[in-house]
């Protein structure tokens, strides 16, 4: 599956924070809080629908299963597929941001105070 449309939040953080390297869900949920600075908080509910969900579609896929203090760990990795959804997202995010800041550049744009 490639993705044609705009990628939701959850989602893109999630696949950025498979990006670099396998990961288990409390370190999914740790990574995309870090990455999102704080603003996206995942749920170990949401976060565990979400990757099955980005398993079906083949996104990304199970690396490994380890136990941990007597409880399944399962390790998650991006795959070649979900890396190019998230190329084209970042391209597409990266394109919208152009198009916005090229529109404040036009003269008689108003401009928005920034906060000291």
């Amino acid at each position: 599956m490639i993705y044609t449309c705009r990628m939701r939040e959850p989602t893109f953080h999630i696949l950025t924070a498979l990006a670099d390297q396998p990961r288990y869900g409390y370190d999914i949920i740790q990574e995309v809080s870090t990455l999102s600075n704080g603003r996206v908080s995942l749920q170990a509910g949401t976060l565990y629908a979400a990757l099955d969900r980005l398993t079906d579609e083949g996104l990304i896929h199970a690396d490994r299963e380890e136990v941990v203090r007597g409880r399944l760990r399962r390790y998650y990795q991006l795959s070649d597929t979900g890396g190019a959804a998230l190329r084209t997202e970042i391209a597409r995010m990266r394109a919208d941001a152009e198009a916005a800041e090229a529109r404040l550049r036009r003269p008689g744009t108003a401009r928005p105070q920034v906060a000291s």
